[in-house]
Order: C-alpha cells, then sequence, then structure tokens
C-alpha cells in the first residue's frame, strides 16, 4: 500500500496564511484535499474549529478551494460561475445578486460580471475563482497552486493581490505550492513536505535561517544552500571542520551546540552562496580554488569555484570581471555556517 502522507499534523491559528510546500510526489495536495474533504485519511481526524469534520462532504465543511486549473465553468457569465455555489444551495436571488456584487467589488472584477470566460485574462480568472470561492463566506479557504498558470509578470501582481486580500478578510488559508519564493512571500508560516512526511513548519524567518535538516536546507533559497561533507576534529582546544581540502575554525557559539561525542564523526557544513564572497585570490587566504562557472545577474553575479573537488558558489559584484579558469578565494563569516549530521541529515544546531 502507497501511504501519500504519513504521521502529518498541522495546526493552523485563525486567521494565518499557511503554506505548504515541496517536490512533486511529497504530499502537499493530498494534505490539502484530505482538509477539503476530497481524500479521506485512513487514520487520524481533520477538525476545523473544534468541529470533526473528518467524514463529513466537502459541502459541509465550511470551506473554499480554488484549484490549479480554476475550474471555470466556460459556457456561464462571470457573473453565473461566481454565483454557482449559490444556486445549487438554493439562496434566493437577492441574495446571490448582493453576495455577487459585494465579493465582485472586493475583488476588483465587478466590472467583469457580463463577460465570458474565454474573454478573460489568466489573472482575471484567477480572481473570478477566488470569488467563487469566497462568495460562500467560507471559515477556511483553500488554495491549490492557484498562481502556477499564469506568466511571471502577472504571477507578481496575483501574489501580491492574494497577500492583501488575506490579510482585509482576515480568513484562515492554506496555501500550497511548489514554489519556494510564493511560500516565503505569502505564508506566516509555512510547512515543508517530502516523501508524505512534514519535514519542517516554522516562520519564513525559521525556515531560511534554521532549517531543520539537509533537505529543508537545500530546498529553500535560490541557489540553494552549498553542503560540504567534512569531519570535526579538535586542535588546541578550538573545534575545526575539516573538509580534506581545507580546514575551518568552529565559532564558539556553534562549537558549543556540537556534543563532544561528534568529534571524529562524519558531518556536512552548509552556507548559502549569497553568505559567501568570491574575491580575489590572495595567499593570505586559505580556501582558494579556480572558477569552474560563473552565471551573471545584471545586479550580481554567482561563482562556482572549484576546491579539488569541492564546487563552492558564491556571490560577487556584477561588475567585477570573472573568466573561467580564474584563481579566486572565499570569504564568509563562519557564524553564518550550519552543520548536519551526515548520517541521519539532521541539524546539529538545534
Amino acid at each position: 500500500m502507497v501511504e501519500a502522507v504519513k504521521n502529518v499534523t498541522i495546526e493552523i491559528k485563525p486567521g494565518e496564511f499557511f503554506a505548504i510546500i515541496g517536490p512533486s510526489g511529497s504530499g502537499k495536495t493530498t494534505t490539502l484535499r484530505m482538509i477539503a474533504g476530497l481524500e479521506i485519511p485512513t487514520e487520524g481526524r481533520v477538525f476545523i474549529g473544534d468541529r470533526d469534520v473528518t467524514f463529513l462532504p466537502p459541502k459541509e465543511r465550511d470551506v473554499g478551494m480554488v484549484f490549479q486549473s480554476y475550474a471555470i465553468y466556460p459556457h456561464m457569465k462571470v457573473y453565473d460561475n461566481i454565483a454557482f455555489p449559490l444556486k445549487i444551495r438554493k439562496v434566493s436571488e437577492e441574495e446571490i445578486r448582493k453576495k455577487v456584487t459585494d465579493v465582485a467589488k472586493v475583488l476588483g472584477i465587478a466590472h467583469l460580471l457580463d463577460r465570458m470566460p474565454s474573454e478573460l485574462s489568466g489573472g482575471e480568472m484567477q480572481r473570478v475563482a477566488v470569488a467563487r470561492a469566497l462568495v460562500r463566506e467560507p471559515r477556511v479557504l483553500l488554495l491549490d497552486e492557484p498562481l502556477s498558470n499564469l506568466d511571471a509578470q502577472v504571477r507578481v501582481t496575483a501574489r501580491a493581490f492574494l497577500k492583501r486580500l488575506q490579510r482585509e478578510l482576515n480568513i484562515t488559508t492554506v496555501y500550497v505550492t511548489h514554489d519556494q519564493s510564493e511560500a516565503m512571500v505569502l505564508g506566516d508560516r509555512i510547512a515543508i513536505m517530502n516523501y508524505g512526511e512534514i519535514q519542517q513548519i516554522g516562520t519564513p524567518f525559521e525556515i531560511y535561517r534554521q532549517p531543520a535538516n539537509m533537505f529543508v536546507a537545500t530546498f529553500v533559497g535560490s541557489p540553494p544552500m552549498n553542503l560540504i561533507s567534512g569531519s570535526i576534529i579538535e586542535r588546541n582546544g578550538k573545534m575545526i571542520f575539516d573538509a580534506g581540502a581545507f580546514q575551518l575554525s568552529i565559532p564558539d557559539n556553534i562549537a558549543s551546540l556540537i556534543k563532544e561525542k561528534l568529534m571524529h564523526t562524519e558531518v556536512v557544513l552548509g552556507i548559502r552562496p549569497e553568505d559567501i564572497n568570491a574575491v580575489p585570490y590572495n595567499e593570505g587566504l586559505n580556501i582558494c580554488g579556480t572558477v569552474y562557472v560563473t552565471e551573471y545577474l545584471a545586479t550580481h553575479q554567482w561563482v562556482t569555484i572549484a576546491i579539488n573537488n569541492i564546487y563552492i558558489k558564491a556571490y560577487a559584484p556584477a561588475e567585477v570581471k570573472i573568466n573561467i579558469g580564474d584563481k579566486m578565494c572565499i570569504a564568509f563569516d563562519s557564524n553564518k555556517m550550519y552543520l548536519f549530521d551526515k548520517k541521519s541529515q539532521k541539524s546539529l544546531m538545534t
């Protein structure tokens, strides 16, 4: 039997924008579908507030859902698409008109109510889908990759719109995405999933600066964190990270988190590319190598430096001329390093 999700426990606060991210097949959409009532868990319960909704159908759960495809009916005008959930509940025409008009004004699409879906842009379609989910005034709004079909420029605008709307309505929102930048911008807290399990739950800052394991460390951040295998040794009372090609002294505040039993244990050092500076070759620096590749991004460039068989990506200003094959060194604040157990892949700093 395949387990799409396992041992997942999430508590979402009222009014919170809660993002769930992970690679394809990680279980994030299945988790959302269990909240919506489209999947029934084989174990465990689903509560909305104090109400156990585990076995209730979607229409009785007081949730609104926006799908990746938007699921807009092409033969209905925008007004009728938004009104549809109310019509099937036999709400009076007068109340439907008021609710549809009100939600359309909030979402800035009142001028589109007489149009057909074929006349709408991608961003307008997305707003119609959100309006239809909100017209019932649900307790929880569920969003499954709602921006993935939009082009990059529209996506940025739609992202800001969703954030502002959620704040204005103060509606509890669960947002599933594979895009970590969306989650970091939108989420009050983020759950990261992999292989059906929660890897970490925390604020964007906690996820980025206090990763629980190597998966979280590399999944969040672009470019991903540099990971360098090595071991911990002691020299003259100081703890040293030995990568073979080079050695680094571990700051006292980090060393205090590492137990003595980890001495001579295989570990992985992590450091984010933006925390490393690629600098001109200097014999006084002890971590130097050869430029393997450069990636120019107008405002800056990423420089990958090969140190024997270790490849480290570092930051350099855009105006600095760097060629493949140049000798360069790296410099960084050692207080921004991370250490992970190589076997368990868990952080050694928590």
